[in-house]
């Protein structure tokens, strides 16, 4: 073993170069996946204590004990409190104070004329409480609101707004309501609660603009007197509140505040970094084990001398997987400390660009270190170990010969393989997307596609370089057709070399076919349902925003080039037990302005008893034209409703319809989410959307857009994912090149001797360089083309995974010019690749390299 150790040392100070690829692979996977969990348990802690700092002063919440949840929202909507509770609570033994905590969405324009916030984050207003205990945020500067319009914002918000005290500005509530700037507030020591927005008001404010009517509160916050624990004053609280009230510890409240953000936000972003680090891991198994199968390889011939000198195939093995140990263990190291960088920047780089995290110190855990330390380890560990047992079964005799000839290219039983997994995965894959909807069968498929793919690597490289090299001959002569005989020298190295290039650019291509289906499917639910000319909206994601004013779809409608102005509410019931959304509207207008397919009833006449509902929903709930609903909502009262009619199409109008009558008992803060606009005949877009803007100009200003500008809008976050995808991916096309790089200059040491003799015989520097170019590029091509490919049918598979999984039809589409950028991409990171490599070739001594054993 000491022996293995010694030799091992020895070989990795004499040949330092040859693992500096490997090096690095490891380097930028480990930093990355140390930089996903650091960065996740940062946000973790942050959020704990922007949530512990908002609950700081507040021992208990009352609050309804209800909460009706809807698919796909993990926050539920719960029923106001009454804030005569108030009284009561403040008589209760170990009560020191107590106020009601009115608050709503409420967003705020700056001085500009562009609203603040609403991407994400939410957009709050409420009532400023006047006991500083119980109030998250601490006046700064001004004073608290006194009278009507007066507010006090929070410093993060003036400054993204330009705002400052003395300043009258609008709040969309969503009415439009002309407020005045008295007081810049903080948030636990820091400008902002994040990147949410508070616009705090007078009570009297609030009850008007924030509730359905004055005496209702979100929750009651309750502190409690000296030496009185949370949960005593909870257990004190519990016998006087009436039934459906609840009380819960202040502590219990920022917990599910906690857990909200994590299911909703953390959970996803981590993962999809999560995903990230294993696309890049996976890339770097592929040049790390290409490294040491390569060096093994060269080394035939000494590996072949020590067992000719009685060196055991054990300690040849030993020997290898020392050399990967110290290679795995020093770069997986330096990625802590930079995945630690690499959260770093992360942390100063998202909220720059509008992403909602709280600021605070990293948080570096065990395991956070730990496991991609591990990971790393073993990742290049089991890349080099089919090498390390190849060079362990290095025969001594092995040393006589001059060099190894690759017949893999031409193996019949990989061939066979491959095409049986191909076979397979088609198989699976058709099978869980057409026959039988399955995410998993789908999922199955494509992971056999990619080892099918894989396998059949080394005989797929021999006729794709030969197609894509044969115009070299023509193009570039001997220089070209050189290039194209050495990447078809060894298939195998030619495969595994592009394949980690073919990994990346199918992730790429793979999120670029998906986000392009997802605006086709877009284009295709707008163009199918929304029959009007303009549509009405406010452009923001997430819990921003806060809708339009309910008022202006009657506003427009009252326009003479109008011919139906329709505004579609949200409101949200339990429908035998389980939670739905509710599209609150005229159902008449909505027929008008609406494509909803096929009708079974009448949408005229709902009334405050009838409701419409899609066929689908009618299907799961067993319910027919005439049959009866129950609808329990968040004020706790049930009705029952009459099923009027059955449509066919939801998408853009819900599955749910009930009338404003019928949800105006049971409604909190009213706004609409969109209003549709159909034109008079003979009145032109442009006209109309003219007078359409000018009516919701008194409503806050919302965007006014034509059905086009309308469906690019809704598809407009798809292009910030994708840019953050691409962003993400780069790492994984940086490990490829460095694969490709690496690849080529330890093949240049292999290759020193021929080198030399092609100058000797008159090949110019020039001509050797752009000989090595030319196969970089030929490697890449072969891993663009094939990642392309592999992308585009994973993508599909993925669009129709989602439609067999959604109720929503969603439409195929492959971007031309998009993956032909990233096919250009993929071809000039082989050209890049291959730049210093070349250079090294051209510098080799023409004598030394032909003396070269």
């Amino acid at each position: 073993m000491n022996a293995s150790v010694r030799l091992s040392a020895s070989s990795l100070r004499a040949h330092k170069r040859r693992f500096a690829g490997t090096f690095l692979a490891v380097f930028l996977g480990v930093a990355f996946l140390a930089g996903t969990l650091v960065m996740g348990d940062t946000l973790r802690a942050s959020f704990d204590t922007m949530f512990g700092n908002a609950t700081s002063g507040t021992d208990a919440v009352v609050r309804s004990a209800d909460a009706i949840t809807t698919p796909g929202e993990s926050e539920g909507v719960r029923e106001p409190v009454a804030t005569d509770l108030v009284g009561t609570i403040e008589k209760v033994p170990g009560v020191a104070a107590a106020a009601p905590n009115i608050q709503g969405a409420g967003q705020l324009i700056g001085r500009n004329g562009d609203p603040i916030g609403g991407q994400g984050p939410p957009t709050l207003a409420g009532n400023w409480i006047a006991d500083p205990e119980l109030n998250a945020y601490r006046l700064a500067e001004g004073h608290a609101p006194r009278g009507p319009g007066e507010v006090v914002i929070d410093r993060g918000t003036a400054e993204r707004g330009d705002l400052k005290i003395g300043d009258t500005t609008t709040l969309r509530t969503p009415d439009p309501v002309k407020v005045t700037v008295v007081g810049l507030a903080t948030f636990g020591g820091e400008d902002a609660m994040a990147q949410v927005t508070f616009t705090g008001m007078t009570r009297a404010d609030a009850e008007k603009y924030l509730t359905a009517a004055p005496g209702e509160a979100a929750t009651i916050q309750v502190r409690a007197g000296p030496g009185v624990s949370q949960q005593e004053l909870v257990d004190a609280l519990t016998p006087v509140l009436p039934k459906g009230v609840e009380a819960i510890t202040g502590q219990e409240s920022a917990e599910e505040n906690t857990d909200m953000i994590s299911s909703q936000f953390l959970s996803v972003f981590t993962t999809l970094l999560l995903v990230f680090s294993g696309v890049a891991l996976l890339v770097a198994t592929f040049s790390i084990h290409n490294t040491f199968a390569i060096v093994v390889a060269q080394r035939t011939r000494e590996n072949a001398l020590l067992r000719a000198l009685g060196a055991a195939r054990r300690q040849v093995t030993v020997s290898t997987l020392v050399e990967a140990s110290a290679v795995a263990v020093t770069a997986s190291a330096a990625g802590l400390a930079g995945g630690i960088g690499i959260a770093a920047g992360l942390q100063a780089l998202f909220p720059a660009i509008g992403f909602p995290f709280p600021e605070g110190d990293l948080v570096i855990s065990a395991l956070s270190m730990a496991l991609p330390l591990a990971v790393g380890v073993v990742v290049c560990l089991g890349s080099a170990l089919l090498p390390a047992v190849r060079a362990g079964r290095t025969a001594p005799l092995a040393a006589l010969r001059e060099t190894a000839v690759d017949t893999s290219g031409a193996s019949r039983t990989r061939a066979v393989t491959g095409l049986a997994l191909i076979a397979l995965a088609l198989g699976v894959t058709l099978t869980g997307v057409l026959a039988s909807p399955s995410i998993w069968l789908a999922a199955t498929g494509a992971v056999l596609a990619l080892i099918a793919f894989v396998v059949l690597g080394p005989v797929a490289s021999t006729t794709a370089v030969r197609v894509l090299g044969g115009p070299l001959d023509r193009l570039r002569g001997v220089t070209g057709g050189l290039a194209r005989r050495n990447a078809l020298r060894s298939p195998k190295r030619t495969a595994a070399t592009a394949s980690a290039l073919m990994i990346g650019v199918a992730v790429v291509s793979l999120f670029t076919v998906f986000g392009a289906s997802l605006k086709a499917t877009m284009d295709q639910t707008v163009a199918r349902s929304f029959a009007g000319d303009v549509a009405i909206s406010t452009p923001s994601f997430g819990a921003g925003g806060s809708g339009l004013s309910p008022r202006l779809a009657d506003a427009v409608q009252r326009l003479p080039e109008v011919d139906t102005a329709v505004g579609l509410g949200r409101g949200v019931a339990e429908v035998d037990g389980k939670g739905r959304a509710l599209t609150v509207t005229d159902p008449v207008a909505l027929e008008r302005t609406f494509d909803l397919g096929e009708i079974r009833g009448s949408m005229n006449g709902l009334g405050t008893d009838g409701i419409a509902i899609t066929e689908n929903e009618a299907d799961k709930q067993h319910l027919k034209t005439g049959e009866k609903a129950r609808l329990t909502f968040t004020d706790g009262r049930t009705q029952t409703f009459t099923v009027r009619a059955v449509y066919g199409q939801s998408e853009l109008a819900g599955d749910y319809v009930i009338t404003r009558d019928a949800w105006a008992p049971h409604r909190t803060q009213d706004a609409d989410t969109l209003v549709a606009v159909s034109f008079k005949d003979g009145v032109g877009t442009d006209d109309g959307k003219a007078a359409v803007e000018k009516a919701a100009a008194q409503y806050g200003n919302p965007e006014v857009q034509t059905r086009d500008e309308y469906a690019q809008s809704a598809a407009g976050g798809i292009d910030m994912m994708l840019t953050l995808v691409y962003a993400l991916l780069a790492l994984a096309v940086l490990i490829a090149l460095l694969g490709i790089a690496n690849t080529l200059t330890l093949a240049i040491h292999e290759r020193t001797r021929e080198l030399g003799l092609l100058r000797a015989v008159g090949q110019t520097r020039s001509q050797l360089r752009a000989m090595v170019r030319w196969e970089s590029i030929l490697v890449a091509a072969f891993g663009t083309v094939g990642g392309l490919a592999l992308g585009a049918f994973l993508g599909w598979v993925l669009v129709e995974a989602s439609d067999g999984a959604s109720d929503s039809a969603f439409a195929f589409a492959m971007p031309p010019l998009q993956l032909t950028v990233v096919a250009l991409v993929g071809l000039t990171a082989g050209a890049l690749a291959g730049l210093r490599p070349a250079r090294r070739a051209a510098r080799l001594d023409v004598l030394r390299a032909i003396a070269t054993e």
